[in-house]
């Protein structure tokens, strides 16, 4: 829909992805029904925009509340997984879910950290030329020493091995929808987000924000979960590992032929002399190289076995309405947007 200077106003959908989060959900509703109202007012997007939250097959209330808030609110839409299928895959569902009424989308997660104000900026960037805006974060001091030195290690070791992602940027990003267009077209089931964005292309940017402490509730993204990420994300997007092991088998084949000269030439010499230590020691070491070789390589078969199954990345359970009229129909004469 064109406003009187000829920019199109955009249809923006909010989509944030929730699990277990009974606890934040009523708290931060507010948060995105104010800037949506905020946007809206100030005729950056379209009074059509909504809010989508996705339930990842949350054990809690979290469906419940997400249910409560589309009826107390026209913008609010959800959508509920049949099972948790993690992070990433819920996000999908939502993009996917948005693709065909936004004209751009907006991923953030529901628990407060990020900065709404920073999608002022991105709108902006959009308007600008831009397709893929990145949320970035360039100030951590609310994370504690080892979050921050872990989210460092995880980037940087991510980049080395061949996945490229954006710097300090989780999932706060805005995307237009030629963007989603093309991303509905990876069929990949081991989704990594964060790098299948840059691997689209299109003109992109970055905006910077400061992250704040959660509102409530815990984090659900521990130590173990950020390596099960980079994992994916790794044998995901690149094969590099299985190209270090190539050189790791060329150099100790090379250090295995160099020893087996050097054991012929002392027999040879008749100064050889029996002993099991160096023989453990050389048989431990190719042991442990040879273990971790398969186990690498046994990740990307595993993939690929998965992969050739093309089973759903996910599936929805449920909507708040199937009919955006229904909506509509119930809330006649109610203003659309925050309330208090």
């Amino acid at each position: 829909m064109p406003d009187t200077s000829g920019e199109k106003i955009p249809v923006l959908y909010i989509v944030i992805p929730c699990y277990n989060e009974e606890e934040v959900l009523e708290k931060t509703a507010p948060l995105f029904l104010r800037k949506l109202e905020e946007l809206g007012e100030g005729g950056s997007i379209s009074r059509e925009s909504r809010i989508l939250y996705v339930n990842d097959g949350s054990s809690d209330r979290s469906w419940d509340i997400i249910r409560e808030l589309s009826e107390r609110h026209a913008t609010i839409k959800g959508i509920s997984l049949s099972r948790n299928r993690g992070h990433q895959n819920a996000l999908l569902a939502g993009l996917m879910e948005a693709k065909d009424s936004c004209d751009i989308s907006i991923s953030i997660d529901c628990d407060g950290q990020d900065d709404v104000n920073a999608m002022d900026k991105m709108i902006e960037a959009w308007h600008q030329g831009a397709e893929i805006v990145y949320g970035v974060r360039d100030d951590r001091s609310t994370d504690t020493w080892f979050k921050r030195n872990t989210a460092q290690i995880f980037y940087r070791f991510m980049n080395r091995l061949g996945a490229e992602s954006v710097y300090n940027h989780a999932d706060y990003r805005l995307v237009s929808r030629r963007v989603l267009e093309e991303l509905s077209h990876f069929k990949e089931v081991n989704l990594f987000l964060r790098g299948m964005f840059p691997l689209i292309g299109f003109n992109s940017t970055a905006i910077g924000y400061k992250r704040e402490e959660r509102i409530a509730g815990k984090t659900h993204y521990p130590l173990r979960k950020m390596l099960g990420l980079a994992i994916d994300g790794i044998t995901g997007l690149s094969i590099k590992p299985i190209r270090l092991i190539t050189f790791m088998g060329l150099l100790v084949s090379l250090l295995s032929f160099a020893g087996i000269i050097y054991a012929v030439a002392a027999v040879a010499a008749g100064s050889a002399v029996s002993g099991w230590a160096s023989t453990v020691c050389i048989v431990c070491f190719l042991g442990g190289i040879q273990l971790i070789s398969l186990g690498v390589i046994g990740e990307y078969v595993g993939k690929t076995y998965l992969e050739t199954k093309h089973r759903p990345r996910y599936i929805v359970a449920e909507r708040t309405s199937e009919n955006e009229k229904e909506i509509q129909k119930k809330t006649a004469g109610v203003e659309i947007g925050y309330e208090a």
